[in-house]
């Protein structure tokens, strides 16, 4: 492994969480791999890209049938990691910019954002040195990260700074319950195998109702929410507006 993989944004009070991000680096090498580490990720994609689309095309008024409805929108994916959302928001239309605390991570997804022809602006930040920048984005993801950082009221902030007026934020996380527990854990990490031992750490999963209520007190509407769900019968995932005990999407919106 490049001694890349141990350049890791430190800080005093960040959100960064050193011992997760150091997972997620030293995988680097397999974030296009849909038979890889990675793979759960490749296979909840077209389930929460698709959410990601209607949401952006409903709040910005945009046709979803188009096939750039996020034309002329910057979007910022925080906790990017190889690209896997990135890429597909460029080819949508947006103007989007990547960051991540894992280095290796944003070489990945330079490399292969060039070896598709996208420009991409992909760097190695943290969210809340971005907002401390001054930079604001109309459409904000943050998916599969919020579980992950070491600080989420400092995240939470960082969130409702580099959200434009008017725009929209899109999060997605594993919701705290027994379920989640036996499902995201137990099954994913040790019967299933679908990611490494000790990816998640339960007690840092978030319930729904704790994340709205973090966003509306820092001026946000909550928009929509929606489970993230797998049908073993197909061996994929889909969107369920009523089963949120697993994984999960919350979209909010910034009074303009």
């Amino acid at each position: 492994m490049s001694p890349k993989a141990a350049q890791i944004p430190t800080g005093q009070n960040g959100t960064v969480d050193a011992a997760s991000v150091g997972g997620f680096a030293a995988l680097a090498d397999e974030w296009w791999d849909p038979r890889g580490k990675f793979a759960p990720l490749h296979r909840i994609n077209p389930a929460r890209l698709g959410y990601v689309r209607a949401q952006a095309a409903r709040h910005f008024r945009r046709d979803d049938q188009s096939a750039t409805p996020l034309g002329n929108l910057s979007a910022l994916d925080i906790g990017c990691g190889g690209g896997l959302v990135c890429e597909p928001l460029a080819r949508l239309g947006a103007t989007v910019t990547g960051i991540d605390a894992a280095e290796p991570g944003i070489d990945a997804a330079r490399a292969h954002a060039a070896a598709s022809g996208l420009s991409i602006d992909y760097r190695t930040a943290t969210a809340e040195a971005l907002a401390d920048s001054g930079e604001r984005f109309d459409l904000v993801l943050a998916l599969e990260i919020v579980e992950h950082v070491a600080d989420t009221g400092l995240f939470y902030d960082a969130l409702a700074r580099l959200v434009k007026p008017g725009g929209l934020l899109i999060l997605s996380t594993l919701n705290r319950t027994a379920k989640s527990y036996a499902l995201g854990i137990v099954a994913a990490e040790y019967l299933l195998r679908w990611v490494p031992r000790g990816t998640h750490r339960w007690s840092q999963f978030i319930r729904p109702s704790e994340m709205a209520s973090s966003l509306l007190s820092r001026g946000f509407s909550i928009e929509d929410t929606a489970g993230i769900v797998f049908d073993p019968k197909r061996g994929t995932f889909g969107l369920d507006h009523k089963d949120l005990d697993v994984n999960y999407l919350l979209t909010a919106s910034k009074k303009a």
